[in-house]
């Protein structure tokens, strides 16, 4: 399989470990990531929120650079994946919208692609397939996966899963030899976007996803979106002295587990760039 591959502007920065493991995991699957040449920032959230062209013809000018290639594209990134998934679809649905886009990026966009998260990428190998690529089974993990919610809302344009209680990610764990928890946060906002303007509500929400994911007897949280992760890793110790909590579950990108399990050392993955050390919790294991 050959895709596409929009990195957005995370993957090259901030989430770095993200890039890493996501790269070894499609190696390992035999999934091609071709970075789409010239790609810009998707725009969110500054474009979207303040006009509704630049929202979607921001992202389209991507589906456009990646239709030339005649890939469907891949987007790691929950929010990138939205903003891409939202400009082809309303794109493909509202001619008078498109033709306006045209007009501003100058390029055709002939709708002949679709937009993937790495999530429905890497399912679409096959759980034989990643069985087959398991080294070290992942047993004795008790996961909280945490979609959040760009990856699934709403429903008629994010199609990764069900919107309410999507298991894509927790079939892939249960197939690496892991438990996966069953907990009704799954699709929760973080509030990652308030973080600076309202730091009180990001921390009540980080402290409630945290509390229900250690009561559901979860050691570790799983995501695949770079916006949730940081923000839940870097708010754990701000949680604790807050509410006076002892949280420490590591937050998981799911390709580094993946990574993990394939045999990827623990050495490359880069987990010193977490805030909560997940190396003891591994060790342990």
């Amino acid at each position: 399989m050959r895709y596409g591959y929009y990195p957005g502007c995370s993957l090259h920065s901030t989430a770095a470990e993200y890039e890493y493991s996501t790269r070894q995991v499609c190696e390992k699957l035999g999934i091609t990531l071709e970075e789409i040449p010239d790609w810009n920032c998707c725009g969110a959230s500054s474009a979207h929120s303040t006009s509704h062209l630049a929202g979607v013809a921001i992202p389209a000018r991507n589906l456009a650079l990646a239709e030339e290639k005649g890939l469907d594209v891949v987007a790691p990134c929950a929010a990138c994946y939205q903003r891409l998934v939202t400009a082809d679809y309303e794109m493909k649905h509202d001619p008078a919208l498109k033709a306006k886009v045209e007009q501003v990026m100058d390029r055709k966009f002939n709708g002949t692609i679709g937009v993937k998260s790495t999530l429905e990428a890497v399912v679409e190998s096959g759980l034989e397939k990643m069985t087959k690529a398991l080294q070290k089974p992942l047993k004795g993990l008790k996961i909280a996966c945490y979609y959040g919610c760009y990856l699934v809302k709403p429903p008629k344009i994010a199609h990764v899963d069900d919107p309410e209680n999507p298991m894509i990610m927790d079939n892939i764990f249960r197939a690496l030899g892991a438990e996966t928890v069953d907990w009704p946060y799954k699709t929760e906002c973080c509030s990652g976007s308030l973080v600076l303007s309202n730091t009180d509500i990001t921390l009540k929400l980080a402290r409630d996803i945290m509390q229900i994911a250690a009561d559901s007897g979860a050691n570790c949280i799983a995501t695949p979106c770079p916006l949730c992760q940081p923000n839940l890793d870097m708010r754990v110790a701000q949680v604790n002295k807050k509410y006076g909590t002892n949280f420490d579950l590591p937050i998981f990108y799911f390709t580094e587990l993946m990574a993990l399990a394939f045999g990827v050392p623990k050495a490359d993955l880069k987990f010193n760039k977490h805030f909560v050390e997940p190396t003891k919790l591994l060790a342990d294991l």
